[in-house]
């Protein structure tokens, strides 16, 4: 959770220097280099079964590709606090989506959590007047990072207990670098041959694809496999608070405000209540 709680400081970095297709591209292409000399060395195989290939394209579709899309062009026009908390609402995201995909039961805590939570970021995100304090399009575009995600982490499961983590990773790092080139070299690719290297920018990167991208993923994976998807959910309520933390620290543009602790309080009580099952009625 740390890890992914300073991703959301270190892309602010990055597009200090290079815009937010590169910088996915990137993540993506060091993320599929890495993981293909891991598995190689580790005499795994690179490919999944082909019974499962459609999983896996749907998963690369969902996340690295439509959720780094949305992700990286949000985190452009919003802050890395609001950012982060709207990620953080996934876990709501997940059973209602599992309503809808599997016909899975949905609490009515679920959906009080899901206004509770709105609540929370409506405060963040407008000012005294009712005017935005942050980004329509920015706030657009970090909606379809967490649909993405919340879909994302149903489908994984299919797969979780089949495959080890670094071929999951390889899989959907693969197959996102091929959705997501065409979009790279036409939006940037031209402007990115042409950047001048910093060290910055090297560092920045290299903490991302290691940490935000490897790493992290690797640890969501394997808890997915070992405590589930719920127990797991809990974790991700930290990001937030990290991210706010990290972001008034290291980045001069970001203030820790009475505002923004009680918008992420208010958010993070509506996610806890809504992974709250004891007892509780469903639809």
């Amino acid at each position: 959770m740390l890890f992914w709680a300073m991703s959301y400081v270190w892309v602010k970095v990055a597009y200090q220097y290079i815009g937010p297709f590169s910088l996915v591209f990137l993540r993506v292409f060091f993320t599929t280099i890495i993981m293909a000399l891991v598995l190689k060395l580790s005499g795994s195989k690179l490919f999944v079964d082909r019974k499962h290939l459609k999983t896996f394209l749907a998963l690369a579709f969902l996340e690295p590709f439509a959720y780094f899309i949305g992700e990286s062009l949000g985190l452009q026009r919003v802050s890395s606090s609001i950012g982060s908390i709207m990620v953080a609402t996934i876990p709501l995201f997940v059973p209602v989506f599992a309503y809808i995909l599997l016909k899975e039961k949905l609490s009515k805590n679920t959906l009080i959590g899901l206004v509770i939570s709105f609540i929370g970021i409506i405060i963040l995100i407008l000012k005294d007047d009712f005017s935005f304090d942050a980004s329509p399009s920015g706030l657009g575009f970090m909606m379809i990072a967490v649909l993405s995600g919340a879909i994302f982490t149903i489908q994984i499961k299919k797969v979780a207990h089949l495959y080890p983590p670094q071929q999951v990773l390889f899989q959907m790092n693969f197959f996102g670098l091929l959705f997501f080139f065409p979009l790279f070299w036409w939006f940037e690719g031209p402007a990115l041959l042409q950047t001048k290297v910093h060290f910055n920018l090297l560092l920045t990167v290299s903490e991302l694809v290691i940490f935000s991208s490897i790493l992290a993923m690797f640890f969501f994976i394997k808890a997915i496999d070992v405590i589930g998807v719920n127990r797991m959910s809990l974790f991700t309520n930290l990001i937030p608070v990290l991210t706010a933390v990290a972001a008034w620290m290291m980045l001069p543009n970001e203030t820790f405000s009475a505002k923004l602790v009680i918008g992420i309080v208010i958010v993070l009580f509506g996610v806890f209540y809504g992974q709250f099952k004891a007892n509780e009625p469903t639809l």
